[in-house]
C-alpha cells in the first residue's frame, strides 16, 4: 500500500532588529543588514540539517519602501549580492530559491538576479527557500481574489503551502503584513534576540519548542 511521505514543516520568518542591533554597537545600520545576510546562510544551513522543507525569509516589505533612499538602495545591492553569490552553491546543496513579491519596483540588476536564481535552482528537490522582496499579503490576498477564485484556487494562485511556524526576531511581537493566508494556523514564536545574533542554536531551539506544542486546527486535541 503507498504511503504519504511524512510531512517537512514549513518555518517562516520576519528577519526583524538588523538596524536596531548596529545602532546598539555604535555601528551605522547597513552593518546590521550585512550581518543580517551572514545569518541567513547560518539559518539554511541549519534548515537543511534540520530536514525542513520550506523556508520563507520576509527580506523586504513593501512598507521598508518608506526608509531612507541610502538605506534602500543598500538594501537592494545587499539582496542581489546575496542572489548572486548564493545561487550556485545553493544548487549544490539541492536548495530552490523562489522569489515573492513584485518585481516591478525593483532595480533592475536585482530582477535580473532573482530570475538568474530560480533558473539555476529550479531542478533541485532539496529545501525551498522563498525570500520575500516588495511583498505584502494584503496585495497579494487582493489580486488572486480579484478573479474571483474559489478558496482552493486562491491558496494555489498565492503559491504556497500553509505555515507550520512563524518565527520573529527583534522583539516585536506582529505579522506586519507576511503570508497572513498561509500563517491562518501556524504556531507563533517571539523572541527578542535581533536577527543578527539568531543562530542555529536560536533556530534549533525554537523547532523543538514547536515539536511540544499541540495542534488542533480548530478541533479538539486527543486525549493524552
Amino acid at each position: 500500500m503507498q504511503t504519504n511521505p511524512p510531512h517537512k514543516l514549513h518555518v517562516a520568518i520576519i528577519m526583524d532588529g538588523n538596524g536596531r542591533w548596529a545602532e546598539a554597537r555604535g555601528l551605522p545600520r547597513p552593518i546590521g543588514h550585512q550581518a543580517g545576510a551572514d545569518a541567513v546562510r547560518a539559518i539554511v544551513r541549519s534548515a537543511i540539517e534540520n530536514d525542513v522543507g520550506a523556508l520563507t525569509l520576509y527580506a523586504f516589505s513593501t512598507y521598508n519602501w518608506r526608509r531612507s533612499d541610502a538605506e534602500v538602495a543598500g538594501l537592494m545591492a545587499l539582496l542581489r549580492h546575496f542572489l548572486l553569490v548564493e545561487a550556485r552553491q545553493l544548487r549544490d546543496t539541492n536548495v530552490r530559491i523562489s522569489i515573492l513579491g513584485r518585481r516591478d519596483r525593483l532595480p533592475l540588476g536585482l530582477v535580473k538576479a532573482i530570475a538568474t536564481a530560480e533558473r539555476t535552482t529550479a531542478a533541485c528537490s532539496g529545501l525551498h527557500l522563498r525570500i520575500a522582496i516588495d511583498y505584502s499579503a494584503r496585495e497579494a490576498i487582493l489580486a488572486a481574489a480579484a478573479a474571483g477564485l474559489t478558496p482552493e484556487a486562491l491558496a494555489a494562485q498565492l503559491g504556497t503551502e500553509d505555515v507550520d511556524l512563524l518565527i520573529r526576531t527583534g522583539g516585536d511581537r506582529r505579522l506586519s503584513d507576511f503570508l497572513l493566508w498561509e500563517c491562518a494556523y501556524a504556531e507563533l514564536l517571539f523572541t527578542e534576540v535581533k536577527w543578527p545574533d539568531f543562530g542555529p542554536p536560536q533556530f534549533e531551539a525554537a523547532l523543538a519548542d514547536y515539536a511540544r506544542r499541540t495542534r488542533s486546527f480548530g478541533g479538539v486535541a486527543d486525549a493524552a
